[in-house]
């Protein structure tokens, strides 16, 4: 990363501290979601945290029955897994049909090579009229590597979801611009190299490393103070999102509906 040595505590201290700027801004927003749908749920209701990691989202719900299901295959250095209740193939959920009320599933489709498998899965636990809050990236890095195969335009969700057999309730840029601003300036923050050879040597690879070393310091700056803006003002008209989020429901087909009448009735109610 072509830090010069006094500075490394300062690299350490980005690595830190890049969450709390660019993406805990998206991740506010997400858990705000999160939080009005699980204000939503009566007692006895069943909840499912599929691709649950370390369950940072159980808190939440300890008003309702939670279970969550994970792989558990990822060694994160970042986190650890949490209690898992299924530790199995989200594609393949040992309970039986319509068991729970809702499911969370974000930040997970990105992760598992069969998307249509998973949330043909989520629409078969899910009982008729129960909802799914679904989050994935538009734009991110590799990550949890090799577990990383999609990126999803908003486009891209729908049209799994309502192949699955979901209906749209709604959809969301999880953050705003300023958010994706705060990744793209946190990221280079962390990613520019600072050293002369990395430029080309000469003086012109030193002037470019001098100015790499302060500009990292604006850019990680900058990554806080557009994190926040977003947190006080989300933008949505200009841009583009990070991570896009849905919540789907899954139809009551007693009427002999079909997914086809489903979207029908929601053109003529447009």
């Amino acid at each position: 990363m072509g830090w010069p040595k006094p500075h490394k505590w300062l690299e350490a201290k980005i690595g830190k501290k890049l969450d709390e700027c660019e993406r805990n801004s998206s991740r506010e927003y997400l858990r705000k979601m999160i939080q009005e749908q699980a204000d939503s749920l009566p007692p006895e209701a069943m909840v499912l945290d599929a691709g649950a990691g370390n369950c940072m989202y159980r808190p939440q719900f300890e008003h309702v029955n939670y279970e969550s299901a994970d792989f558990c295959q990822v060694e994160k250095a970042y986190a650890k897994y949490g209690e898992i209740t299924y530790v199995c193939d989200i594609a393949e959920i040992p309970v039986e049909d319509d068991r729970y009320d809702f499911v969370l599933l974000t930040q997970v489709l990105e992760h598992v090579n069969e998307p249509k498998a998973v949330l043909r899965e989520m629409h078969r636990v899910l009982k008729p009229g129960g909802r799914m809050l679904v989050s994935a990236p538009l734009y991110y890095p590799e990550h949890e590597t090799p577990y990383d195969f999609y990126r999803y335009t908003q486009y891209g969700l729908r049209h799994l979801l309502e192949g699955a057999d979901f209906e749209v309730c709604s959809q969301d840029w999880m953050g705003g611009y300023y958010a994706m601003l705060a990744y793209q300036f946190g990221f280079a923050a962390w990613d520019l190299p600072a050293r002369p050879r990395r430029y080309g040597g000469g003086l012109i690879g030193f002037l470019a490393a001098v100015m790499a070393f302060f500009l990292k310091r604006v850019l990680y700056i900058l990554s806080h103070i557009f994190g926040r803006l977003d947190q006080r003002h989300k933008v949505t008209d200009t841009g583009h999102p990070a991570d896009y989020v849905f919540l789907a429901e899954k139809p009551n087909r007693s009427d002999g509906g079909t997914p086809e009448r489903g979207k029908a009735e929601r053109k003529e109610n447009t």
